[in-house]
């Protein structure tokens, strides 16, 4: 009984083993359908403001070679949406806390408020003319939209702590055309420790 027993408690081990491996695999495998998307320190992208030594960079993808870089087969821009990529850099020596709330200042000055990226996957709409805002009461949404796919929720910016020295990066996006000469408006950055506001960003879209 106590050989059976034995046995049983091997096979028990031997089959966790492999769904662990198997499971692993998958994971290694499901890695290799997502490319990699390299994204450049705050300070080498030209649309970017500093203060309080914290730097925040913005970049616009508009083109079809952007979003394959960061979409894959779907390029946002061409269904309304404006992704625009935003990298912070934290050099205060002190751990951010973050809740971004951005906003893009067009250059007739309206506000537009960013979309949340699950909208964005289940959105339908047409491009606007640039400078006219969605005066339409009925929302272009269906259960899923050209955008539906993964990298639209994965590469949005969601970080809620940047540590001393490190920086942190991710899209917000916006049904809006691009516009050089708007601005991107961010706020929501406070010092971890104390809960104190830092200023808010104001980075000019020139490029």
């Amino acid at each position: 009984m106590r050989r059976v027993a034995s046995i049983l408690i091997r096979a028990r081990r031997t089959s966790a083993c492999a769904l662990f491996l198997l499971s692993i695999t998958a994971a290694l495998a499901g890695d290799k359908d997502h490319a990699r998307f390299a994204v450049n320190a705050a300070s080498s992208y030209p649309n970017r403001q500093t203060q309080e030594k914290i730097t925040v960079a913005a970049a616009p993808y508009t083109t079809a070679e952007q979003a394959s870089a960061a979409f894959g087969k779907v390029n946002p821009y061409a269904h309304g949406i404006l992704p625009i990529l935003v990298v912070i850099e934290n050099g205060t020596g002190k751990t951010l806390r973050v809740a971004l709330h951005s906003e893009l200042e067009d250059l007739d000055r309206h506000h537009i408020d960013d979309m949340p990226p699950g909208d964005v996957v289940l959105f339908n709409g047409v491009r606007k003319a640039p400078g006219i805002p969605n005066t339409s009461p009925i929302p272009h949404r269906k259960a899923k939209g050209p955008l539906h796919t993964w990298e639209i929720e994965g590469r949005a910016f969601s970080a809620k702590l940047i540590p001393p020295g490190e920086s942190a990066s991710g899209f917000i996006y916006f049904e809006s055309s691009f516009q050089p000469g708007s601005r991107l408006v961010l706020s929501g950055l406070k010092d971890a420790a104390t809960g104190q506001d830092y200023f808010f960003f104001e980075i000019p879209l020139d490029k």
